[in-house]
């Protein structure tokens, strides 16, 4: 394990998947990190310190931040992580109530943990914020829309920030995954106001999104990409992680949109039909 920095890093949702996979790294290299959960601390031996912080609670965040600086004096790296995502399904299957519980912990939980970290990251002079995004915050997923709409929240959030903070010493960035292999797709809420209308297209993209996942990176992938991120000396505002996502980003912003819209649809094996405008009654 390196030794050469200290820094010291706060990682939340890190008890499984990405966000343990980059606490784990970032610790090899050397920094101190503090991982979060809603749980807290658990039974494994882990190479970083849990708290518990629940990213929907601004009293949970100000706490856990507080406990961090108490400890340690000071933030470095602050790695927003902690989210979750719809199962496929139509945008009218979600109740707006559904809606608001996804962006308050994809959106408004990177904004509680950002008011409550920059402030230190001001006063020292330095710090920098990265925020797990998604492919589909620059490449809308049908059946994803919420989802979808989370991401690209984080994007113009993330790009805005960096421009206010960036003279302050303080760097923000999004790296943007496709399908990884952790227990994100097994632990997808269910649509709370399903419709017939869509069963059959829920069930066909379930088994899709199933097999796209099994097929995907490693959490290992995202994990060094942060890393990079972390220790650029020049940070970019985005980094794609993997193969597949640095491909979606080429195809999104060089191809056609027919091009795009097309190869979507039959990569989720979608009807690639459009149905003829219904008329209105004479």
């Amino acid at each position: 394990m390196k030794k050469h920095h200290k820094s010291i890093a706060l990682v939340t949702g890190a008890s499984s998947g990405i966000g343990k996979a980059t606490a784990e790294r970032l610790a090899l290299d050397g920094y101190i990190v503090y991982g979060t959960s809603r749980k807290g601390a658990e039974g494994s031996s882990r190479a970083f310190e849990m708290l518990a912080l629940d990213v929907t609670n601004g009293a949970s965040v100000e706490a856990a931040v507080a406990q961090l600086i108490r400890r340690e004096g000071r933030i470095d790296l602050l790695v927003n992580n902690a989210g979750f995502g719809v199962a496929p399904a139509g945008a009218e299957e979600s109740s707006v109530e559904q809606a608001w519980a996804i962006f308050d912990t994809n959106f408004m939980g990177i904004v509680r943990m950002t008011r409550a970290v920059v402030p230190h990251m001001r006063k020292q002079g330095s710090g920098r914020i990265i925020n797990i995004g998604s492919v589909l915050g620059f490449l809308p997923m049908p059946y994803g829309a919420l989802y979808a709409a989370t991401k690209h929240a984080v994007e113009g959030y993330s790009e805005s920030l960096d421009h206010e903070l960036r003279t302050r010493g303080i760097h923000v960035s999004v790296v943007e995954p496709a399908y990884t292999k952790t227990n994100f797709d097994a632990n997808l809420l269910a649509a709370d106001a399903m419709l017939d209308d869509y069963s059959a297209t829920r069930a066909g993209l379930n088994e899709r999104m199933a097999q796209l996942f099994a097929a995907g990176d490693e959490p290992g992938v995202v994990a060094e990409v942060v890393l990079q991120a972390a220790t650029a000396a020049n940070p970019k505002i985005r980094y794609t992680a993997g193969g597949l996502a640095g491909r979606l980003q080429l195809l999104r912003r060089y191809a056609p949109a027919t091009l795009v819209d097309a190869g979507v649809r039959k990569d989720l094996r979608l009807d690639t039909t459009t149905a003829p405008m219904a008329r209105a009654a004479s």
